[in-house]
């Protein structure tokens, strides 16, 4: 019995033993925790029930040259209500007048918006929708609505912002002032103006602290950031609104007509290398025309004809020959190394002169002028492309710019043929936007300039940064060169290729060409990229234009280019001749309309000091003019394209919200 007695005393002694090192073992653990790893644990407590969230800083806005809004940032509200909040005594007290209040806002009937915030109470919702897409005005406005106005904690208010990007002129130009955002792969894609800027765009984000209730959602702690977001600064393009609208619909006019593929129209201005207009437009599967991709800045390709005016440039640069010397088309067809040179005239021009086989774009001639002039001797011609700088990017801001590509003597891709091939623009490659370069140097007296895209970047009225005009090559070839050149390129127009887009009204000059692309894969895969390059008004010339047309419908056999992209150039010209006014114009108008608002942020200075009457908004760029009437609360109906020409409800009268304005542009 004693024996049986001191096991269990034994077995007693274990378990208490047992017992007492769990307990030390608990006891120094929480000791641990309490003291050791306290602040760790507060810490992650803390983290998993209030966090600080980014609230992403606004960018700043792109404008055009005029200071039409390209891309601006509009701030949305969305507004919920935490039914848990307030007290019982604030919620019967307040809830009717705020239902009352909100139908006005949101247009919503009282007795339902009352019916879904007493379910809300009853369900005891911590996350109730109240409307969301809210404008600034629209969110300040509910914030002082009776139970909203105690605040978060007394009134049950949670409010989040989002800043949503806008282009008020919807998709023209939208490749070139392009994006700066990530993509499915969470990668940061920048494309345009708004991805090569961004670092001047973007601002500084803010925080805001927030608290985590029911069902995974947080709830803003104060009504205050912690800290405020910084606004970017603002870019200002070179962009004209009115031209680039003229380019877009010239363009996508003939692309409809032609069925093509995609093409681009670019128009800069002569002495700054400003761009004034870009437009890129490609081919859906349903037969819209959108800009996918920025082909003028991007797309390398054999340009055809419009190389030549490298041809006679160089030829005259180096004294070779005259103009007036004589070349026999021998019945449009010579051959090179077992390669055909065809004009595309039928039968050739006979024997005609150096100036008048470049008017009619003859490849015999030119090419029998290169070749015979420069075969003992290929990098003395290929120095001339060299110069101007076709064998190198123009180093644009933009990533995707295409790289060129020219053929050098005694490298890798020069062969036996590259010097003829070369001479009527093929067997090498550039883009657009450097054949615009070239063709814009001799519209500028010799002088080649870098092309441009943002003229400065401001912070609201102080400037931080300018970007003055760029010289490439300040004098590309002699004056004598250059006066023959431009007489050739005036005579294109007057009687050469270009003869159709001749006008007694107002003068052009520039070259047409028709290149085959992917000749060498085949018929199959063989189409024709028509362009048209040069400059007006021919004797003074204010600015140089391209247009190229990709894969146009040869179903017609009409694909060249003073067919195809002629019209466009032409159709840009006379509306830019004859429609926009001189600057001299412009200030007598501006002398003549009083108390007129110049822009959208010198008004809305303005109105926050004294908002009670209709702006006087003639001559305000029309986005500008929606964008302020929208956020002074009236309805706007905009009938045209432009800056503002009349205004239904005349300047001085009393601001109604919900009233409608009818704006006409032009």
């Amino acid at each position: 019995m004693a024996v049986e007695d001191r096991n269990i005393l034994k077995r007693i002694y274990v378990v208490a033993f047992v017992i007492l090192m769990m307990s030390s073992a608990v006891a120094i653990k929480l000791t641990n925790i309490q003291w050791v790893e306290g602040d760790y644990y507060r810490k992650l407590a803390q983290e998993r029930t209030i966090k600080n969230f980014v609230i992403p800083a606004n960018r700043g806005n792109v404008y055009s040259s005029d200071g039409s809004l390209l891309a601006t940032s509009i701030p949305e509200y969305t507004i919920r209500f935490d039914a848990c909040a307030p007290s019982q005594e604030n919620f019967d007290k307040h809830i009717k007048g705020l239902s009352d209040s909100l139908a006005v806002v949101l247009k919503k009937s009282s007795s339902v918006l009352l019916n879904d915030f007493r379910k809300a109470r009853a369900h005891k919702n911590r996350y109730m929708l109240v409307g969301r897409k809210l404008s600034y005005t629209e969110h300040a406005t509910i914030k002082g609505f009776p139970l909203f106005n105690l605040g978060a904690y007394k009134g049950g208010i949670i409010i989040e912002q989002e800043t949503v990007r806008e282009h008020p002129i919807g998709k023209i130009a939208e490749r070139t002032i392009g994006y700066e955002r990530f993509n499915d792969a969470g990668l940061l894609t920048r494309v345009g103006i708004e991805g090569a800027f961004g670092q001047y765009l973007k601002g500084k984000d803010g925080k805001v602290l927030k608290q985590k209730i029911a069902k995974g959602q947080w709830k803003p702690i104060r009504d205050n950031n912690e800290v405020e977001p910084v606004d970017g600064y603002d870019v200002v393009s070179t962009i004209d609104v009115y031209i680039q609208d003229i380019a877009h619909h010239a363009l996508l006019k003939q692309l409809e007509l032609y069925e093509a593929e995609h093409g681009c129209a670019v128009v800069m201005e002569t002495k700054t290398g400003n761009i004034k207009a870009i437009s890129n437009l490609g081919r859906a599967g349903d037969g819209s025309y959108y800009e996918t991709i920025n082909y003028a800045v991007a797309e390398s390709h054999e340009p055809g004809s419009t190389f030549k005016l490298v041809d006679v440039i160089a030829l005259l640069e180096d004294k070779k020959i005259d103009t007036s010397k004589i070349y026999n088309t021998y019945g449009g067809q010579v051959t090179y190394r077992n390669r055909k040179v065809r004009d595309s005239h039928e039968g050739g021009y006979g024997k005609i002169s150096l100036a008048r086989g470049f008017e009619v774009s003859s490849n015999t001639v030119l090419v029998q002028a290169v070749y015979e002039n420069y075969k003992e001797n290929p990098s003395q011609f290929v120095n001339h492309i060299n110069r101007f700088g076709l064998n190198q990017s123009l180093g644009l801001p933009f990533k995707g710019e295409g790289r060129p590509r020219i053929p050098q003597p005694g490298e890798n891709g020069w062969s036996r043929i590259s010097l003829p091939w070369m001479a009527m623009g093929y067997g090498v490659a550039v883009t657009p936007l450097q054949t615009l370069t070239l063709y814009n140097a001799v519209a500028n007296n010799g002088i080649m300039v870098k092309p441009k895209f943002v003229q400065e970047v401001k912070e609201w009225n102080k400037i931080v940064k300018t970007f003055d005009t760029e010289v490439i090559n300040s004098r590309i070839c002699s004056d004598g060169t250059l006066k023959k050149v431009r007489a050739m390129l005036q005579n294109v127009v007057k009687r050469g290729t270009a003869s159709k887009l001749y006008s007694k009204d107002f003068s052009m000059a520039g070259k047409t060409g028709t290149a085959q692309i992917n000749y060498h894969k085949g018929d199959t895969h063989m189409y024709y990229a028509s362009s048209f390059a040069g400059y007006f008004p021919a004797e003074n010339p204010a600015y140089s234009c391209i247009v190229v047309i990709h894969k146009p419908n040869t179903s017609n056999n009409n694909y060249y280019g003073a067919d195809v992209a002629g019209p466009v150039f032409k159709r840009i010209a006379q509306k830019v001749f004859t429609d926009v006014p001189s600057t001299d114009v412009i200030k007598t108008l501006q002398r003549k309309v009083k108390n007129q608002e110049k822009s959208y942020i010198t008004y809305n200075d303005k109105l926050n000091k004294k908002p009670t009457v209709i702006p006087n908004l003639k001559g305000m760029p029309g986005m500008d003019a929606v964008a302020l009437l929208e956020n002074l609360g009236m309805k706007v109906k905009a009938v045209g394209f432009g800056k503002v020409k009349k205004q239904s409800i005349q300047a001085g009268q009393p601001i109604r919200k919900n009233n409608i304005i009818v704006l006409e542009l032009s």
